[in-house]
């Protein structure tokens, strides 16, 4: 788990690009949905796909892909179908098995005022071994898997033991649907509502008082990525969260601020991109082109890595299978309306 991860090229024949449309989706749908339950990356040009995630999962993916698209020339493809052929075929099941480490390296174990923090599942523990010994480290995989959890947590026990100076916790400050021209207050008050997810993680390993102090000391910025430019941060602890929302442009100068002495942690859910449409994702270009760099790891989470409350699991099921049965309907309506 800790290697580098497993990158499948291969192309789908015969070239059909009706086949290709229903194989993907309208807007890809179809291979993010793959994406999030198996914790990997797809991109593709054309009939040509490429495939970024842990092994076994990255080749579960392609033989997904393949087999879908052998259906797609006789039948339509919804997400029920893609939702029903992982299920039946056992492939997810089989990714995650997979997914247990290999090596028996010492587990990471974080001390913070409420107790010890460790991995929950070999994905977690994988992850925080990456952070530990590497330069960068990507986390990435659906909401609730703890990237910005554990992130944030070595990012304190750094402090802590005096390896870094200074912590860094940057957000890209995206309009997810709201405006923030309309918003009150002044840019740092519009802003702080974004980053709320960073400072709860702060308050609980260190308390509100001492990080209230640590913030005025600058020893902790919480701060949105647009404050990053021009800047080198040396012996600091850097992390960029919600990174899927960075262009490609912001990624490299995000990228580029890294100094001597310094640690720095991306974290994001490629499948939950809220760029205006036709913007390339910065985390999804990161992948590809720094995949096989030395000194950068990656963490592909996957669905079974979430971490829920009982209730709000089944909240989300819910919604999953809302949205099946939505696209089944209009599939459907589409069929009856070219009869």
């Amino acid at each position: 788990m800790s290697q580098s991860p497993e990158a499948i090229v291969f192309t789908l024949e015969p070239l059909d690009n009706d086949r290709l449309a229903n194989l993907c989706g309208q807007f890809d749908e179809h291979l993010r949905q793959v994406e999030r339950r198996l914790g990997v990356e797809i991109k593709n040009r054309g009939h040509r796909f490429r495939i970024i995630g842990e092994d076994q999962s990255a080749l579960a993916a392609s033989r997904v892909l393949q087999e879908l698209y052998r259906l797609s020339g006789n039948e339509t493809i919804n997400a029920e179908n893609v939702h029903l052929y992982l299920q039946s075929s056992d492939v997810e099941a089989r990714a995650h098995r997979s997914s247990l480490p290999r090596e028996s390296a010492e587990e990471i174990v974080i001390s913070t005022r409420k107790g010890q923090i460790r991995g929950r599942g070999p994905n977690q523990r994988t992850y925080l071994r990456n952070v530990v010994t590497h330069d960068l480290s990507f986390g990435i995989g659906p909401a609730g898997t703890g990237k910005t959890y554990l992130a944030v947590a070595s990012a304190v026990d750094a402090l802590e033991q005096n390896l870094v100076t200074r912590l860094v916790l940057v957000r890209p400050a995206v309009e997810a649907g709201e405006r923030l021209g309309f918003l009150p207050g002044d840019l740092a008050q519009k802003v702080d509502p974004y980053l709320r997810p960073l400072y709860d993680a702060l308050f609980e390993m260190l308390g509100l008082e001492r990080v209230g102090k640590l913030i005025e000391r600058n020893v902790i910025e919480v701060a949105p990525l647009a404050y990053m430019r021009g800047r080198t941060l040396n012996n600091a602890f850097i992390i960029l969260d919600e990174a899927q929302n960075t262009t490609v442009e912001q990624m490299k100068m995000f990228l580029t601020r890294i100094g001597f002495g310094s640690t720095a942690v991306v974290t994001g859910d490629i499948t939950q991109v809220d760029l205006p449409p036709g913007k390339l994702s910065g985390l999804r270009d990161a992948i590809e082109v720094l995949w096989n760099v030395d000194g950068v790891s990656f963490t592909f989470f996957n669905s079974a890595d979430v971490v829920r409350h009982r209730l709000v699991q089944r909240i989300v099921q819910a919604y999953d299978s809302r949205d099946r049965r939505d696209a089944a309907g209009e599939e459907s309506l589409g069929a009856d309306r070219r009869n």
